[in-house]
């Protein structure tokens, strides 16, 4: 994300350890397009120094990369980000965060296997480049929630806008997010804990 200002971490905020109480680790992958901000939102909400992948962007990747913000960016994400947030005393969160680049899409497959669920991180500047990744998390059922992530000259739309123009259920949750804050991001995640919650809780119902 080309922002000046982040509180993304840049050591370990604690030990590299699960607390003793943790009952449960759950894989959530972030996703969406190059430059949509995944790295940042995997870094600003760790509590763990974060892995990530990224290389210098290159004059290689000109006309087989997407360009975007190429005045500014400098370096992309190769192979995913790993961040860990933990929710409770008994929940802890696996966040992987896939690359945007659409030559690397083949190494989704593999982050999205074993996952709970998914962010779909989006800039209304760039809506297009977001209908492949959720067609992708729909075609393996990969329950998902969109964060709309708020770029200073990005446009504003109404949510019923945006759930029109990218086609989702009425169910999906749409919610803003700034990828650079903690508790922005933390939020993000917690609107798909209780999404996943619900889609549980309603799949329990209708079996009894």
């Amino acid at each position: 994300m080309d922002f000046k200002s982040s509180d993304t971490i840049t050591g370990p905020r604690s030990e590299d350890v699960l607390p003793d109480t943790a009952a449960a680790a759950v894989k959530i992958v972030i996703v969406g397009g190059f430059g949509v901000g995944k790295t940042t939102m995997v870094g600003s909400v760790s509590e763990i120094r974060p892995l990530t992948t990224e290389e210098t962007m290159t004059k290689a990747g000109i006309g087989i990369d997407d360009d975007y913000g190429s005045a500014s960016k400098t370096a992309t994400t190769v192979a995913m980000d790993f961040g860990r947030i933990t929710i409770t005393d008994q929940l802890v969160l696996y966040l992987f965060g896939t690359p945007g680049q659409e030559r690397f899409w083949f190494l989704w497959n593999g982050l999205f296997e074993g996952a709970l669920g998914a962010v779909v991180l989006i800039d209304t500047r760039r809506l297009q480049v977001s209908f492949d990744v959720i067609g992708r998390l729909e075609e393996r059922g990969v329950p998902f929630v969109v964060a709309v992530n708020e770029f200073p000259d990005a446009p504003r739309y109404p949510v019923e806008e945006l759930r029109t123009a990218l086609d989702l259920p009425q169910d999906v949750p749409i919610v803003q997010c700034d990828a650079r804050t903690r508790a922005s991001s933390r939020d993000t995640l917690m609107t798909l804990m209780q999404f996943l919650h619900s889609l549980a809780t309603t799949a329990s119902d209708t079996r009894s």
